[in-house]
């Protein structure tokens, strides 16, 4: 078994990785670089993409965030798509409002361990803890070798069992693991905040609050959604969401997370989506949550006791409907978007305003004490660092190479001593003396 890393060894997104034995193949991700369009993005040098070949079995993705799957959009529609449930159906649903989104047509499902034989390769992805749902990393086995790909994870989420769990339990025998690596370096990841943490933050802010709250957050990011509804309850707020966020929501399948019919639930819908659901004649979503629908003319008498989520699309009709009165404007995303120009424009929109802006955000990714637990409970061969901007520093971390977005590398079969793993175990013996 041979792997190519296509896209990924040198950069945050973008992932792609090319698995081969016995002439046959799979694809690990297939993401759109970040920044990058995608009528200006070609798909990665990949026989069977594009055109037929039988000898590509499929392509795995291991979460709906576009920079993993974003490039599906330019693949052929028969080739076999390994996806979660939950996540198929929120990029399904997600194809309503955004081009991002997509629905595909053949669909082979990933579940928690539950093994996928596909030509001479065995498939078994494990859940985990990230900021898109019904995230995988994957074990891929062929011929006597396995390789582990990490996808992205984190382990500060409401899903951070998940991760204790794969500590406590991970695959045995592992040739190769590819990590991701995309907190590497930066100077913000040194004391990540766990969701729980956020929420505390969250409850502070809504009770300082003089008006209406705005949050910008990802309506695909389940875990902030939580915490902000739990954060309302415990201040006595509603939570309005956008149509598309209630309609993600309901395609997570999950009864305990909050959506249509919970208590102090509303759904407001802003008129580009109200466009999009018209074009797309999807009015049977529109009218599943007409019961818990806010309208404008309600939001400013509704404003001191709600919190609602925010699309910079809805800057004029907020504006329209007078409800902005000493509101405050929670940004719940990465701050390195602010600096961007969108990030500009909305910050002088916010000033015109007189909104005040305030961060409580924190990240999807593990920070790299998890990195290093990870590789110390999978004891692997080799280690590749990928989805990091700073291959340098990981292998200086890690000990690890980075191979070329052209070579092909064969899984070891050699047993190579980690420079980190060798520094780890010195410490234990320090400590213990």
């Amino acid at each position: 078994m041979r792997f190519c890393i296509h896209r990924g060894a040198k950069e945050i997104g973008g992932n792609c990785v090319e698995i081969e034995s016995q002439g046959k193949r799979l694809v690990l991700d297939i993401g759109l670089p970040l920044d990058a369009e995608l009528e200006d993005t070609p798909l990665p040098s990949i026989k069977g993409l594009a055109e037929a070949d039988p000898s590509l079995l499929g392509i795995v993705i291991s979460h709906p965030h576009q920079d993993h799957y974003g490039l599906a959009h330019k693949v052929r529609a028969e080739v076999p798509i390994l996806i979660g449930p939950a996540a198929q159906r929120i990029l399904e649903v997600a194809s309503i409002f955004t081009p991002g989104g997509i629905s595909f047509q053949n669909i082979i499902p990933l579940q928690d361990r539950a093994p996928i034989a596909i030509g001479p390769f065995t498939i078994t992805p494990y859940l985990m803890d990230h900021s898109a749902y019904d995230s995988y990393a994957v074990l891929v086995e062929a011929e006597g070798n396995r390789l582990f790909y990490s996808g992205d994870f984190r382990a500060h989420g409401r899903k951070g069992k998940l991760f204790r769990k794969l500590l406590r339990d991970p695959p045995k025998g592992v040739d190769v693991l590819l990590m991701e690596g995309t907190n590497l370096g930066r100077e913000d990841a040194q004391a990540i905040q766990s969701e729980d943490d956020l929420e505390k933050e969250f409850i502070r802010h809504f009770k300082a609050a003089k008006g209406l709250v705005l949050v910008y957050a990802s309506g695909q990011n389940i875990d902030r959604l939580v915490t902000i509804f739990r954060a309302c309850l415990r201040t006595g707020k509603q939570f309005i969401v956008d149509m598309y966020t209630a309609a993600v929501l309901e395609a997570t399948g999950n009864a305990n997370i909050p959506q249509h019919g919970f208590k102090n639930l509303r759904v407001y819908l802003p008129s580009r989506q109200k466009w999009k659901i018209i074009e797309t004649r999807s009015f049977d979503l529109a009218k599943r949550h007409r019961s818990c629908r806010i309208f404008p003319e309600e939001l400013a008498d509704e404003a001191l006791r709600s919190v609602m989520l925010f699309r910079p699309s809805m800057r004029g009709e907020l504006a329209k409907a007078k409800c902005l009165a000493d509101a405050t404007l929670i940004y719940s995303l990465w701050r390195g978007y602010l600096d961007r120009q969108d990030g500009q424009r909305l910050q002088e929109w916010l000033m015109q305003q007189g909104i005040i802006l305030v961060q409580c955000h924190t990240s999807g990714h593990a920070a790299v004490k998890e990195l290093k637990k990870l590789g110390d409970a999978m004891s692997p061969k080799d280690t590749i660092v990928i989805h990091t901007a700073v291959p340098v520093l990981a292998a200086e971390q890690f000990g690890c190479s980075t191979p070329g977005s052209t070579e092909w590398v064969q899984v070891p079969k050699y047993r190579r001593v980690r420079a980190w793993a060798r520094q780890s175990r010195n410490i234990g013996k320090r400590d213990s003396g």
